[in-house]
């Protein structure tokens, strides 16, 4: 079977049409290591792949020609069966009363072959919540100032946030990613290029609350912090120094003056969190040891062995692996404080919290799931008009075959560590259900070949556990979007995020507040588009140019825009052009969450990220202009109360 064939046969697209409908043909050389990188799996005799089943819905599965009939079929849990019968036509109508979860299904033919695989049965929808028509400020949680943070935002700004929040009628906090990084590299710092999606940046731990903190661990500090807080930038450097300095001094005390209720709490996480992060505390103590990439490790080390997990945890380095796990314990034990406190504070979403498209490949979750991430490939996206030489995002995705193989247990893992103290999160780049584009390491983003994902699968694991959660589902759909995929999430209970600076027809013209949809997150713009005060003067236009980098818009587009908009808010009555104007605008479309940032309100002119640069621009460092306490006293708080009035009692 030739190269191509065999791309056919595995769901690989081995062509595109870009952006300026040109078609690439992905190159033969790229194209193997594509097929390479997927793990080998026997074909399905019997049915396609996994099946799905949806609670409560007739739902039925159809066999290949190659089954002789009739045929058994057995539901399994272990050595346990939970439903079973026998089908002599060429499909299976499901029971209605089967147990939601993944389960795997045995089936045997007539000629007495066998063969398995995963059946999920999943809600008929997603968690829907329990909002209409709120609203949630957005911040960039390393951006928050204070009086007492170390240079960082930290949890102690976030329950201060929330308090803020819901003073302004707001119904939450939406977040950047909280993914763990990499602590031997603390100016790589994008929230959006993680170690793993499993567990928690422990820069944003305020060291100060844990129990066994004394004043004494930075009493040679208090120049560095007073630097670090009148900072206009975060210094990654300085603060993981000081932060890392004083947790291995916590961590320190807490084994020389052990105190039984936190040692029992301590002792709780471990066994909650179980082989996973005992395996992500030796993944970090041997990265550290061997300084270089996983795949370079002796080879007794290239593999996630729980045997020699063991010999690691009882051996010199048992106390270093214990202060990793000690660290995510703080930083849990911290982040749940805060959904606790948005409870207690009455916030109907809470904590709205970002899910990276991807990790790493040097990172944990790809060292630990191998057969389920794809590290020789890198996600992107191929050439379009704004990006004609294609993007390549530099992270390793999941690949369909190897979570099927593991009936979807990393995926739905990685959804639950997300999932489990908010309520709602996003997943960027959702597009990634139903197809990824791969770019082959070493080669031009153009180079690259769209994968075919079990679509069908994982939005049954994802609503699986958005109710097992109570947590709501917002897929960031924008860019091409294939016919018909925004209906099949509609369908599952997915909700679509809306940016209104992309809402515009063929003309240019923003369009009214009747096309935003009811189950949709709208904002005006997002961490790498322009703030709106960037926005409305052109400095991102000026900065973009200074940088080198063609904006892809004149400025006459934009005084065009600006124009638009006027027209589109005087449509609604809304004679002023500010910011406020725009938020009374998305405040009464249908949709059931605005998200307005933090940046905007404060009037802040330079966007969170610039898409294309590292160096060039302080991306994921700039820090808000005013102190959390201070917010209030800066912003035009009339002005916001009227414009969101109609989506929160509470602002009136």
């Amino acid at each position: 079977m030739d190269l191509f064939s065999k791309a056919a046969e595995l769901g690989i697209q081995t062509g595109f049409h870009d952006g300026q409908g040109h078609w690439h043909t992905t190159d033969a050389a790229a194209l193997k290591i594509i097929l390479d990188a997927m793990p080998v799996r026997a074909p399905h005799r019997f049915l396609d792949g996994t099946v799905v089943v949806r609670a409560g819905r007739a739902e039925r599965s159809y066999l290949t020609e190659a089954t002789s009939l009739p045929l058994k079929w057995e539901i399994l849990d272990g050595a346990n069966v939970i439903a079973e019968g026998e089908t002599g036509d060429r499909s299976i109508l499901w029971p209605l009363d089967l147990p939601v979860g993944v389960w795997r299904l045995r089936l045997t033919d007539a000629s007495l072959f066998s063969e398995e695989a995963p059946v999920i049965v999943a809600p008929a929808k997603a968690f829907r919540g329990e909002f209409d028509r709120s609203w949630i400020l957005a911040a960039q949680l390393y951006g928050l100032r204070s009086e007492r943070n170390w240079g960082i935002g930290d949890f102690t700004d976030l329950n201060r946030l929330l308090e803020l929040a819901a003073s302004l009628g707001a119904e939450g906090v939406g977040l950047n990613p909280l993914h763990v990084l990499f602590d031997d590299r603390p100016t790589d710092c994008s929230p959006y290029s993680p170690n793993s999606r499993l567990f928690l940046n422990p820069l944003y731990i305020d060291v100060e609350k844990i129990a066994e903190f004394s004043a004494d661990m930075i009493a040679g500090d208090a120049e560095t912090l007073a630097r670090l807080r009148q900072a206009p930038v975060v210094d990654y450097s300085a603060v993981a120094e000081l932060k890392w300095r004083a947790l291995r001094s916590t961590f320190a005390a807490f084994k020389s003056r052990p105190d039984a209720k936190r040692s029992q709490a301590f002792a709780k996480f471990r066994a909650e969190h179980g082989v996973t992060l005992s395996r992500f505390a030796c993944f970090e103590v041997l990265r550290h040891r061997f300084n270089c990439a996983w795949w370079d490790w002796p080879a007794e080390w290239q593999q996630p062995d729980d045997a020699k997990m063991a010999e690691l945890h009882s051996g010199p380095d048992a106390s270093e692996i214990e202060f990793v796990k000690f660290v995510q314990w703080c930083a849990d034990q911290q982040l749940q404080a805060s959904r606790d406190h948005g409870h207690a504070l009455g916030l109907k979403v809470g904590l709205y919290l970002d899910v990276a498209v991807g990790v790493q490949s040097g990172g944990f979750d790809a060292w630990n799931e191998q057969i389920a991430v794809s590290r020789h490939l890198s996600i992107g996206a191929p050439p379009d008009a704004l990006q004609p030489a294609g993007q390549n995002w530099g992270l390793a995705g999941f690949n369909g075959g190897g979570l099927e193989v593991q009936s979807f247990a990393p995926f739905k893992d990685m959804l639950r560590a997300s999932m489990r103290y908010a309520g709602a999160i996003r997943l960027d780049h959702v597009l990634g259900l139903n197809r990824l584009y791969v770019v082959p390491h070493g080669y031009a983003a153009d180079n690259g070949a769209y994968v075919k994902m079990p679509l069908q699968a994982l939005l049954a694991v994802t609503a699986q556990e958005s109710v097992a959660n109570r947590c709501v589902v917002i897929g960031e759909d924008l860019g091409t979007v294939p016919d018909g995929f925004r209906e099949e999430l509609r369908d599952w209970g997915i909700w679509s995020y809306m940016v209104m600076m992309f809402e515009r027809d063929d003309r240019g013209a923003f369009r009214g507040i009747d096309h935003y949809a009811h189950d949709a997150l709208v904002t005006f713009n997002t961490h790498d588009l322009p703030t709106f005060a960037g926005w409305r003067s052109y400095a991102d236009l000026v900065m973009k140019r200074g940088l080198g980098i063609d904006p892809g818009e004149s400025d006459d587009a934009r005084s065009y825009a600006l124009s638009m908009l006027g027209d589109a808010l005087r449509q609604q009555g809304i004679s002023n052009e500010g910011l406020y104007a725009v938020a009374q605008f998305l405040a009464r479309t249908r949709t059931r969450l605005l998200a307005i940032a933090l940046e905007d309100l404060l009037g802040v002119i330079d966007q969170p990220n610039i898409p294309g640069t590292i160096d060039e621009h302080p991306n994921w460092r700039q820090r808000l202009p005013v102190a959390i306490d201070d917010i209030v006293a800066a912003i035009d708080l009339s002005a916001l109360r009227t414009a969101v009035a109609d989506r929160s009692a509470q602002a009136a």
